[in-house]
């Protein structure tokens, strides 16, 4: 393991921001993690996966410690399910595809998000109907301060909307470094109620649709709406689709007729982000080089040299315009550094 100095991470990010790192090694086994985490006990450490999830809007005055651990297995099976184990490094996106060359089902709706695997059940990831939640069984993570292994099952990790235990509770305590997730080996429950996928399905003739048949609908659908950041720095959606009170958006919506939303219950309502956003004016609106995605307004992108200051900037003016139009507050999804 080498600690390399004034190391740049603009490949290490997503949105391709110029950072420096005051110091970065890649670790790619656990006992490599817990070696560095002993050695550099009272120094300030920053945990790096895919980059994927964070906007950089200064140097890390810290020491970068990038997850690349790889690896995964079958672990259990019986006729209906299958229990499969990835180490953290390995790339969400390649995953989901081997899981489903492999015939395993759960996973295909979440095809082509960007990250890794490790990062999942921070974020609780999800996309047209599914979340982690619905397949995750339990990640081994270690403690950065005692070096112990903690196995934490889907209960303890307290999903929500985008939230778990280690955005909150246990946040900057622990360092995910493997996951595991129950699929079914057949009956799969296929999961195409989002208008998007129907529409996706039918233009290519497909009545019964299989595992791949859904994730390449998905597929499809984000290479259409999402910029691939090897070619235009982004993040993903940068914003939580805000979810209301329905006493609250019903008050919202009576002066906004035409605003869209989905019941999330029988007290809540989720409004889409990017409806708020395109609405009020921002969906392809340049600002230098940063700016809002021209075919999702839910996208933040870098058109080349943008700081992360100048996205976050963005971000503000995004956010302020939205409350001022709509009183809805939106949040980002993305984290800030």
């Amino acid at each position: 393991m080498e600690i390399q100095s004034n190391f740049s991470l603009k490949n290490y990010n997503t949105f391709g921001i110029e950072a420096k790192a005051k110091q970065f090694v890649a670790v790619h086994s656990v006992a490599e993690l817990k070696t560095i985490l002993e050695a550099h006990k009272n120094e300030k450490k920053f945990i790096l996966g895919g980059g994927s999830n964070m906007l950089l809007t200064k140097d890390v005055d810290a020491l970068v410690i990038h997850i690349d651990l790889k690896g995964k297995e079958i672990i259990k099976e019986d006729d209906d399910y299958v229990w499969v184990e990835s180490q953290a490094g390995e790339t969400w996106h390649d995953f989901v595809l081997w899981t489903i060359d492999n015939n395993f089902g759960g996973l295909e709706n979440m095809s082509l998000i960007p990250g890794n695997v490790g990062t999942t059940p921070v974020q609780n990831i999800g996309a047209y109907g599914t979340e982690i939640k619905d397949t995750f069984v339990s990640c081994e993570a270690i403690n950065i301060e005692s070096q112990e292994i903690k196995t934490f099952n889907n209960t303890e990790c307290n999903f929500g909307y985008r939230e778990s235990i280690f955005k909150n509770e246990v946040k900057d305590q622990y360092i995910i470094t493997s996951v595991i997730y129950k699929l079914t080996k057949r009956n799969h429950k296929i999961n195409t109620s989002y208008g998007d996928i129907t529409a996706e399905l039918a233009k290519n003739n497909v009545a019964s649709p299989t595992l791949k048949d859904v994730s390449n609908a998905v597929i499809a659908i984000r290479q259409s709406k999402l910029p691939d950041p090897k070619e235009l720095g982004n993040s993903g959606s940068f914003f939580k689709n805000p979810i209301l009170l329905k006493s609250d958006f019903e008050k919202i919506h009576q002066k906004f007729p035409e605003m869209k939303y989905y019941e999330v219950s029988e007290t809540e309502v989720k409004v889409p982000a990017g409806w708020l956003i395109e609405q009020a004016g921002f969906k392809g609106k340049r600002f230098g080089d940063a700016g809002v995605h021209k075919n999702q307004a839910l996208v933040l992108v870098n058109y080349g040299n943008a700081t992360g200051q100048e996205i976050l900037a963005v971000s503000r003016d995004v956010q302020k315009t939205v409350f001022e139009t709509f009183g809805i507050h939106i949040e980002a999804e993305v984290n800030v550094i």
